[in-house]
């Protein structure tokens, strides 16, 4: 299995997305694949809703140019590992941030199915890890500081996003050059976290981990068992009215970051719901979020 065979093959297979400033998708693997059956695609996408995904993308937004701090986020967007709702948790962050100088990649990743994936439980990590080694491995052509990419997940990707910052030192994909697979800060919007029978989202857990898991397996994906004191700092932001994902996922996260000691900050809404629909308005927690980067000195 060969991802990157040399520099050079890097640098021509991210050739097609530098060539101008604005979105551009790429494939997440110049390779083969890996942990992939041999399945049709049957990927849709209505309404800026995507379905059946088994051929994961990078989604490049760059801002304009001259504008560029440095820094970066992986996005990846909810959707209980059924689907990813890509518009709205995906390319109009990703946008947002542009306009205030930070590159951002959305990050398509593959959705567990027996049909499609070998491992249904560690397709999606394998594509955030191969997700933050691009990124990393592409700083000087995307003129990225590489150490100020963080990852950034809603709900389940929220899901994700923890996992990847919980398990970058369990590498699922092939890293010869020994890249690091850290992000460098994360941020959790209405994140799910616990796979614990109390706590978490059945849905996202069945769909990721079978209807009858191992403790092992759902201890491995609670993310708040997972964390130690090389876990990034956190941002996260969840509302206390939120039936479908308990505000408890993100309590627990936090107590876990404190008791480790990492730098963490945690927004709770009295009302949103699931999904910030109507309240609190983007403006407002993403404004707080930036302020919490600067805090933290990944933009100025």
């Amino acid at each position: 299995m060969k991802f990157y065979s040399s520099s050079l093959l890097l640098i021509i297979w991210m050739s097609a997305s530098i060539s101008c400033f604005g979105q551009k998708e790429i494939p997440l693997y110049p390779g083969k694949i890996p942990n992939a059956r041999s399945a049709a695609n049957d990927e849709t996408t209505v309404k800026g809703v995507v379905r059946n995904v088994s051929q994961p993308t990078l989604s490049v937004f760059l801002p304009k140019e001259g504008t560029s701090n440095g820094a970066s986020v992986i996005i990846c967007p909810g959707g209980g590992y059924g689907v990813l709702v890509i518009e709205r948790e995906g390319f109009e962050v990703a946008r947002a941030f542009n306009k205030v100088g930070i590159t951002a990649f959305v990050l398509k990743y593959r959705l567990p199915s027996d049909k499609t994936l070998e491992d249904k439980s560690i397709g999606p990590l394998q594509d955030a890890q191969q997700a933050m080694k691009t990124v990393r491995e592409g700083a000087k052509e995307w003129n990225l500081d590489t150490g100020k990419i963080g990852i950034m997940g809603f709900s389940a990707g929220g899901h994700l996003a923890s996992t990847a910052g919980t398990h970058f030192d369990n590498p699922l994909v092939e890293n010869k050059s020994g890249t690091s697979l850290r992000p460098d800060f994360m941020i959790l919007v209405y994140p799910v976290i616990s796979f614990l029978e109390a706590q978490g989202h059945k849905g996202s857990r069945a769909n990721l981990i079978g209807q009858a898991p191992t403790e092992e397996k759902v201890n491995y994906f609670s993310s708040e068992l997972q964390v130690k004191q090389s876990t990034p700092p956190t941002f996260l932001t969840h509302a206390g009215d939120d039936t479908v994902v308990p505000v408890s996922n993100s309590l627990m996260f936090y107590e876990a970051l404190n008791k480790n000691k990492v730098p963490a900050d945690l927004h709770l809404y009295s009302k949103g719901e699931h999904g910030y629909l109507k309240t609190p308005a983007f403006d407002v927690w993403f404004d707080q979020c930036l302020n919490w980067m600067k805090t933290n000195q990944f933009i100025p």
